[in-house]
């Protein structure tokens, strides 16, 4: 009589493992911790991400499963495969920055140390659980683990009502979009009888024929959870407002490793699980791709640079176009899921653009916070003459856009859109790349206004007394004669405030990622072509 009490292996869970354990004990040290001595907190859940992240080292060879099932059948609940530990490590790199990000503005935003950092760290655990998660109950699980402490995290900021509706905007869209996807998973369970990934696919290839219309129902009110993750059209409603109510951190945190959770939660609903209802999900994502990179540039587009925090909600809009991108490949993969390896190398597109979108956005957003602590409104008008006064910074964000945009220097953001155009000629989808293809056309527009904006000179370097600098431009004014009016003294004028030690860090760290990739673009090459599931 075979055991029904399943092994674990330690080794395979280590990275959410040491994740959550770290997040528990930066909780139980809070409450020890004396107030001047917060700041351990950041350090000790900095220590926990890196020691989460090495721990996928002895992960490499990718073939480690465990809660797997004791009646014979080979189904697991959890596999350490290549493409979970890629993941992992973007999870876990992009919590490593948001970390550095913000072990400063906890400070200067006066957030609740301990809290910040246990959400954060509990939402990184929840994160890196899902891409190696393979059965549709863990995925929800570990979906709404990284989801309910980021609504924590957007509304923070006690007292602001910025952060308040932001927080609340995406609590009730994402309880709204998770309670569509568990009808989903429902109905999927009642055709299949399973919940493993791996047999539902053999579920759904015999499905009763009574029960054909509620397997479909339960394959397309699955991927709503995913596609809001995801912020596609329509489910994107919601992420300029989150990300200006956001501090700043959290902000980067969720347009990379929010998305991360997402895409990687739909490639294996749809890769592992339903790859039989191609015909169903394929045009559905397709669509969907279309729809969100066109609704992401247009809206990028009509950001007018003197608006408050217009540099942050281009940037959300511009997440949204990308977001468009990345559901290329996956769209593709349906239509080429009967091709020798077809679906893996779509995989490995979109997990290729994810690597370079993750570095690059994560730096966009790391300038964005320097410039913040001197011009808090953080408008694109506000980066005029950037270079006169950072040329450092000016430098890593122009090469950041350009990424971005997939012009040179950043020869990675042009190679990751090649895989991904490819992807969608391969599968024959002929329509989606030439929209696709217009919508870099029209991006190219906005990145580099913001770009050229960089190197102008600053507003203030040839007008007369009175000009714009009283609206909160950072131009460094030195007009001793000129009396700044009551409360609106904020920033201090030598022309350069000293910067943040781990705020350089997160800029320098995205900045080396990002022309190391740029100096090696067969590394997208060598992921679109490899197969990762």
């Amino acid at each position: 009589m075979s055991s029904l009490v399943q092994s674990v292996d330690w080794l395979a869970i280590a990275p959410p493992v040491i994740t959550a354990v770290v997040a528990l004990a930066v909780l139980v040290a809070d409450l020890f911790l004396p107030e001047g001595k917060k700041g351990a907190l950041g350090w000790i859940a900095i220590g926990g991400l890196v020691l989460a992240g090495l721990s996928l080292l002895p992960l490499l060879a990718g073939d480690r499963s465990t809660f797997c099932l004791t009646s014979g059948a080979e189904a697991c609940s959890y596999t350490a495969d290549h493409f979970a530990l890629v993941i992992q490590f973007l999870v876990l790199g992009g919590a490593l920055l948001t970390a550095l990000l913000s072990i400063n503005s906890i400070t200067d935003l006066k957030l609740p140390a301990g809290e910040f950092w246990f959400l954060l760290l509990s939402s990184a655990a929840g994160a890196a659980l899902l891409p190696a998660a393979r059965d549709l109950a863990t995925l929800v699980i570990a979906l709404e683990v990284a989801s309910l402490p980021a609504f924590a995290l957007v509304g923070l900021r006690r007292g602001d009502r910025l952060s308040s509706e932001a927080a609340l905007k995406f609590f009730l869209s994402s309880v709204t979009a998770t309670a569509v996807m568990l009808l989903g998973v429902s109905f999927v369970y009642a055709a299949t009888g399973s919940l493993h990934l791996t047999r539902i696919a053999e579920g759904l290839t015999h499905v009763d024929p009574r029960l054909d219309t509620l397997a479909q129902a339960g394959v397309a009110l699955t991927l709503v959870g995913f596609a809001f993750k995801t912020a596609a059209v329509p489910f994107h409603f919601w992420v300029p407002d989150t990300y200006v109510g956001a501090p700043l951190p959290v902000a980067a945190y969720l347009s990379v490793v929010g998305k991360a959770v997402g895409f990687s939660g739909l490639i294996l609903v749809t890769v592992v699980a339903f790859p039989s209802y191609g015909r169903v999900w394929g045009p559905a994502l397709a669509v969907l791709a279309a729809l969100t990179m066109t609704a992401g540039n247009v809206a990028a587009l009509r950001q007018r640079p003197d608006r408050t925090h217009s540099a942050v909600r281009l940037l959300a809009w511009s997440s949204v176009a990308q977001a468009g991108y990345l559901l290329v490949p996956i769209a593709s993969a349906a239509y080429t899921a009967g091709s020798d390896g077809g679906a893996a190398h779509a995989v490995g597109s979109t997990v290729a653009y994810a690597l370079m979108y993750a570095a690059v956005n994560l730096g966009a957003f790391a300038v964005a916070a320097l410039v913040a602590r001197t011009s808090p409104a953080n408008r694109v008008a506000d980066y005029r003459g950037l270079y006169a006064r950072r040329p450092l910074a000016a430098l890593a964000l122009g090469f950041f856009l350009l990424c971005l945009a997939g012009l040179p220097p950043g020869i990675i953001g042009l190679f990751a859109k090649v895989t991904v155009f490819s992807a969608a000629v391969n599968a024959g989808l002929g329509w989606l790349a030439a929209v696709m293809a217009v919508n870099v056309v029209i991006a190219l527009y906005y990145y580099l206004q913001w770009t050229a904006v960089l190197f102008r000179a600053p507003e203030g370097a040839a007008a007369p007394e009175g000009t714009a600098a009283a609206e909160g431009a950072p131009t460094p004014v030195r007009e001793g004669d000129q009396e700044p009016a009551a409360g609106a003294a904020q920033e201090p004028e030598p022309a350069n405030p000293k910067i943040p030690a781990t705020l350089t860090a997160a800029i320098g760290l995205a900045a080396v990622l990002g022309i190391a990739l740029s100096g090696a673009p067969q590394l997208v090459l060598r992921f679109a072509s490899g197969v990762l599931l």
